[in-house]
């Protein structure tokens, strides 16, 4: 089997996240203790605890998912082996922690400033988002030129077949799902969410975090990384602006995952394995394809089934 692993993004996020590995393992423990310092406030006890409202916060949630995902790692790498990984949004800054491309520190820097920008980018400028599951992406994307006429929406996400996630304004969100319904979408629900990720929305993020990639030492990738703007991987041949190129474009573009599937697969990965909270991205992977694998270790519990503990 050749295996990719994947990391999740916001959303996946909830409280007593962390909390079993923290207490099972010490790489896991030395991660979140890392974290709390860097950081100047103890995120385990908003991972561990919550309140699921302080959790759901941008500039709290991206920290606290980032850090999950790669406590997950520390433990598992020396007991699985990916030969390609990706992220969704945020968590292709941890599969890119992951491949070697930046240090656990530099790479929980950018997260921090990350969410700081699109939280601060979400008070600027109002946006929602909404998921759209039964038309064509074609479709969708149709409908979105044809809601944006007074304002901003466009697919942030390319999710799985048949189900993507518009971004953008209020009323053109709003537009875009109303002519969603009447044209046979399946199910239109706008989602809880603190403002329009992956949309032009966020622009007033991009110029800060560009200075602060420029500034951040990165180095060649140890495996290949599916990068979420293009669907296509980084290798050890790629030179380093060019991955930080695609950091910056993709706080505005949209994650083509049901692309980057696919290419996955094309490439030859044939088992998915989600590392980190929650299990969308196992539900997104069984959606592109059926003839793969697809897994996740998230708690003590799915790590310790590894050796049959």
């Amino acid at each position: 089997m050749s295996i990719g692993f994947v990391f999740p993004g916001q959303g996946s996020q909830y409280a007593g996240m962390g909390l079993s590995i923290y207490n099972t393992f010490p790489e896991a423990k030395e991660i979140f203790d890392k974290a709390n310092a860097i950081l100047g406030f103890k995120i385990t006890n908003i991972c561990f605890r919550g309140p699921e409202e302080t959790l759901k916060q941008t500039f709290i949630t991206q920290p606290a998912v980032f850090v999950h995902s790669i406590a997950v790692a520390s433990v598992i790498k020396n007991r699985v082996k990916p030969v390609a990984t990706a992220g969704h949004s945020l968590g292709e800054y941890t599969a890119l922690v992951f491949a070697g491309a930046l240090s656990f520190e530099d790479g929980l820097q950018l997260v921090i400033l990350r969410g700081k920008l699109m939280q601060q980018a979400v008070e600027k400028n109002k946006g929602t988002m909404a998921a759209v599951i039964g038309l064509a992406a074609e479709t969708v994307e149709n409908i979105c030129r044809e809601a944006s006429v007074n304002g901003v929406v466009q697919i942030a996400n390319y999710n799985s077949p048949g189900q993507v996630v518009i971004s953008g304004s209020v009323d053109c969100v709003r537009k875009a799902m109303e002519i969603s319904k009447s044209s046979g979408a399946k199910l239109v629900k706008e989602l809880v969410v603190h403002g329009a990720f992956h949309s032009p929305l966020m622009e007033t993020a991009k110029e800060e975090l560009r200075a602060a990639l420029d500034a951040a030492t990165f180095f060649r990738v140890r495996i290949p990384v599916y990068m979420n703007v293009n669907a296509r991987p980084v290798t050890s041949d790629t030179e380093i602006n060019e991955i930080k190129k695609l950091l910056y474009q993709q706080l505005t573009s949209s994650v083509r995952w049901e692309e980057t599937g696919r290419n996955m697969i094309n490439d030859g990965i044939d088992e998915f394995v989600e590392i980190g909270p929650g299990k969308v991205l196992q539900g997104l992977i069984k959606r592109i394809s059926n003839k793969v694998k697809a897994s996740g270790f998230d708690t003590a519990a799915d790590i310790n089934k590894i050796s049959g503990q």
